[in-house]
C-alpha cells in the first residue's frame, strides 16, 4: 500500500475518535456484528469516499479491493445485509456525533476556522416512489365535502361517529356474498363506516403534512415533493426529494442538516442553532445566497452579534430594464426622511398614514403604511397602482425593519470584503454540490425516512472531508481557508 494513499489517511484520522456511542447504538443484546462497529464505520466512510453506495458493492469491494482489505485488517468481510442494518437509523446519533468530532479534529489540525461560513441548500430525489404524490389541497377538499355529508347524516364530529358505529356493530347481524340481501341497517352502518374511514384518511394525512408541507410520499412520509434541476422529461413534473442544507468553513462541510422545506428560508436558523449546539461556538460572518432572505434570519443574526452577508432577493432585478419601468415598486418611488413620505412617478406624495409594532425574535419589529390622497386623473395610475376601485388611491405597506436589516446586509456585501466572500462562496458551497453531485455521483438517497436518509448524508459529508483533506495534503494546500482568486 503507498505511503500517500487515501485509505492510509481515512485509518490514521478516524482511529482518534471515541466511538462509545456508536458500541452503545451496537449494544450486546440482538445479533453480534461480525465486524468490530468502529472498523465496519471506517470502512463505510471511506466506500463513501470512493464514491461506493450500494451495500452490494461495498461489500464486493471488501472482498476484491486490496485498500478495503487492508482497511478490514484481517477481520471478516461485512455480507451487504451488515453494511445495509448499520447505516440505518439506529446509528444516527452515534454517525452525527462522530462527524462532528472529525469537523473539531480539523480545527485543532487548523484546517477550519469560526471565521466564515457558506451556506446553501440542493434537493436530492428521495428513494421513494415518484407517483405515490398526496397533496394538501385535495385532502382538505376531500375532507370538507365528507364532513358536509356526515353532517348531513347528523354526525358533527369523528368522536360522534366512532361511538355510534362502536354502538351499533353490536347490535347489526352482518351478512355478506352471493344469495344475501343486507338489511338496511347494514347499509347505513357500512355507509357511515365509509364516511369514518375517509375522514380519518384525510385528518392523517393533514396530520402528516403539518403546516409547512403542501405534500408527500406515501412511501416515504418525510420526503415532500419539490421542483428538481434534474427534470429529464423536461416538464416540471416534481418528484419526492428532501431539502440538503450545508454550511462549508475552508472548503470543508462543517455542519448539515435535512429538511422537508421546499425553501431555504426556513432553514437557516435551525441550521445555525445546530451548528452552535455541536461546535460549541458561533461563526463571526454568514454568507448565504437570496434565498435565505427574510427578516427573522435578519434578526437572528443581529441578535447573536453574527455580520450577515445575505444577497437580497432584488439584488438582480434592480438591475434589470423591466424592474426600473415597474412605477409602483416602492425601491422606484422616491423617499424623503425629513417629511417620511414617497414620491410617485407623477409626482404626488404618499405621507405616512400608520405604524403597527410587534415583538420579533427579542426585538421591535415596525411596519408602516403610506397612501395618497388622490390618483384622481393620474396619468400614470393604471401602471402604478393595481386596485379596481378607481376612487382608491394607491398604498405603500414597507416593513421597515426588514428594508433597514436588507440595506445593511447590503452595504455589507458591496464592500471589498463583502465581494471577496461571495466570490469565494461561489467556489467553496457551489462547488462542494457539484462535486457531491458530479464527481462522487450522489443524486438519490437510498433509504427512506428522515432518520435514515440522515445517516447516509453524515457518511456523505464525512467521506468529503477526508477526500477533501487528503487532496489538500497532495497539493500542499493544507491550512488554507478562503480561496485565492486571481483577478485580471
Amino acid at each position: 500500500m503507498p505511503e500517500n494513499a487515501p485509505v492510509r489517511l481515512t485509518r490514521l484520522q478516524l482511529e482518534e475518535l471515541d466511538y462509545r456511542k456508536l458500541y452503545e447504538a451496537y449494544s450486546s443484546k440482538g445479533r453480534k456484528s461480525k465486524v468490530d462497529p468502529s472498523v465496519l464505520f471506517q470502512v463505510i466512510a471511506y466506500a463513501y469516499q470512493c464514491g461506493i453506495y450500494s451495500s452490494r458493492k461495498i461489500e464486493e469491494a471488501c472482498r476484491y479491493r486490496v485498500d478495503f482489505m487492508w482497511l478490514l485488517d484481517g477481520q471478516e468481510v461485512p455480507d451487504h445485509a451488515t453494511i445495509a442494518r448499520f447505516r440505518t437509523g439506529r446509528c444516527k446519533e452515534a454517525l452525527e456525533d462522530l462527524f462532528y468530532q472529525f469537523v473539531a479534529q480539523l480545527e485543532k489540525m487548523g484546517e477550519v476556522d469560526h471565521q466564515t461560513v457558506f451556506i446553501d441548500g440542493t434537493k436530492i430525489e428521495s428513494a421513494a416512489g415518484r407517483y405515490t404524490f398526496c397533496w394538501r389541497k385535495s385532502s382538505e377538499k376531500q375532507l370538507a365535502k365528507i364532513k358536509a355529508k356526515a353532517l348531513e347524516l347528523g354526525y358533527a364530529n369523528l368522536e360522534s361517529l366512532h361511538s355510534y358505529l362502536e354502538t351499533e356493530k353490536e347490535k347489526i347481524t352482518f351478512v355478506s356474498g352471493n344469495g344475501h340481501r343486507k338489511s338496511m341497517e347494514q347499509k347505513h352502518w357500512e355507509e357511515l363506516n365509509h364516511i369514518f374511514q375517509k375522514w380519518s384518511t384525510y385528518e392523517i394525512d393533514l396530520e402528516i403534512m403539518g403546516e409547512t408541507r403542501n405534500s408527500y410520499s406515501k412511501t416515504d412520509k418525510d420526503a415532500t415533493f419539490m421542483r428538481m434541476k434534474e427534470d429529464h422529461m423536461r416538464n416540471g413534473q416534481l418528484k419526492p426529494a428532501y431539502n440538503l442544507q450545508i454550511a462549508v468553513n475552508s472548503e470543508y462541510i462543517t455542519g448539515l442538516g435535512l429538511f422537508s422545506n421546499r425553501t431555504d428560508f426556513g432553514t437557516l436558523v435551525p441550521l445555525l442553532q445546530k451548528m452552535r449546539k455541536e461546535h460549541g461556538c458561533q461563526y463571526e460572518e454568514v454568507c448565504a445566497d437570496a434565498g435565505y432572505e427574510s427578516l427573522d434570519n435578519y434578526l437572528y443574526l443581529e441578535q447573536n452579534g453574527q455580520t450577515s452577508f445575505i444577497k437580497p432577493s432584488n439584488y438582480e432585478k434592480k438591475k434589470t430594464k423591466k424592474f426600473k419601468k415597474q412605477i409602483g415598486r416602492v425601491e422606484n418611488m422616491q423617499y424623503s426622511p425629513e417629511d417620511d413620505c414617497f414620491t410617485c412617478a407623477a409626482g404626488r406624495k404618499l405621507p405616512l398614514r400608520r405604524e403597527s409594532s410587534e415583538w420579533k425574535v427579542g426585538q421591535i419589529v415596525t411596519t408602516a403604511w403610506y397612501r395618497c390622497d388622490s390618483c384622481k386623473d393620474c396619468p400614470c395610475r393604471k401602471a402604478c397602482c393595481q386596485a379596481r376601485d378607481l376612487d382608491k388611491p394607491k398604498e405603500v405597506r414597507l416593513q421597515k425593519t426588514f428594508w433597514k436589516k436588507r440595506a445593511e446586509s447590503q452595504k455589507n456585501m458591496t464592500t471589498e470584503h463583502g465581494i471577496y466572500v461571495r466570490m469565494c462562496r461561489s467556489i467553496q458551497v457551489e462547488g462542494t454540490f457539484g462535486l457531491l453531485k458530479n464527481d462522487f455521483g450522489f443524486r438519490r438517497f437510498l433509504t427512506k425516512g428522515k432518520v435514515n436518509v440522515s445517516a447516509e448524508v453524515y457518511f456523505l459529508a464525512l467521506g468529503f472531508n477526508l477526500k477533501k483533506l487528503w487532496m489538500k495534503r497532495e497539493k500542499k494546500r493544507l491550512q488554507t481557508h478562503l480561496s485565492e482568486i486571481h483577478i485580471a
